[in-house]
């Protein structure tokens, strides 16, 4: 007797304003993320060093890619829901929700990491506890500019890469495999540079636990990412074939059903 294995269907747009698991996906990815890979730095970096931090990274994402692409398209990034929002896959109600969900999941991630680190006797989180820098919080001591465009144009890679294999929403088939490739090969050069970010919701959790100085550059890691995810989807629909719709530039067609 053959067992088939399950069919996830590909979320249509309807079915993520309608039901609750595609935010729960994104705040529960959003959470291991910030978990797993910044606790990668926090908790092992040392031990690990930069290839080890920006494979847990990519291995983290992959995984989450492969068990919430089918529900949410594993977007657990506002800068990525940004850029599926200029591509008109989701609406800008469900890209809102989204990105509350990863927010708060950020946070929480960072808030279990922390209670974990506060364990480790003499292990620091103040100041740093894995947050994202610049200036004399950089490894290379990258200027504000820099460390504006070094984000950006990462954010951009990612961005660009998600939206290029994946159809709609949903990641399916092999698409979570290059978006994890992706993502391990930006920390590779990003670690040094301001710690990658790429990630508004990943760089927020642990900037409240670290304070100072992480809550004060927290700008940079918020808007830098966002603005290379829209140039993201704006090149993406210059380089690709897109649906009517897309970046505004033909009226969207309503669906039936």
């Amino acid at each position: 007797m053959q067992v088939k294995s399950p069919e996830f269907k590909v979320p249509e747009l309807r079915d993520l304003e309608r039901s609750p698991q595609p935010l729960a996906a994104e705040f529960v990815g959003t959470l291991l993320l910030v978990f797993f890979a910044v606790g990668a730095a926090v908790l092992a970096g040392e031990y690990i060093g930069t290839l080890g931090i920006a494979l847990a990274f990519g291995f983290t994402l992959l995984a989450l890619a492969y068990t919430l692409g089918p529900i949410s398209g594993c977007h657990v990034n506002p800068a990525v829901t940004l850029g599926v929002l200029m591509a008109r896959r989701i609406s800008l109600e469900t890209a809102v929700k989204y990105w509350i969900a990863q927010l708060v999941g950020g946070i929480a991630g960072a808030a279990l990491l922390f209670l974990v680190a506060k364990q480790v006797p003499g292990l620091k989180t103040s100041e740093t506890f894995g947050s994202n820098g610049f200036g004399d919080r950089s490894a290379v001591h990258i200027n504000t500019g820099g460390a504006f465009v070094s984000e950006l144009v990462l954010t951009f890679l990612l961005v660009y890469v998600v939206l290029g294999v994946t159809h709609r929403v949903a990641v399916t088939g092999f698409d979570g495999l290059p978006i994890g490739i992706a993502l391990g090969t930006i920390h590779l050069i990003g670690i040094p540079l301001t710690g990658t970010s790429v990630n508004p919701a990943r760089s927020l959790g642990p900037a409240v636990f670290a304070g100072g100085a992480a809550l004060s550059q927290l700008w940079l890691f918020i808007v830098a990412p966002l603005v290379g995810g829209v140039l993201a989807a704006v090149v993406h629909a210059l380089t690709h074939p897109q649906p009517e719709g897309v970046l505004g530039l033909h009226a969207p067609q309503r669906q039936r059903g």
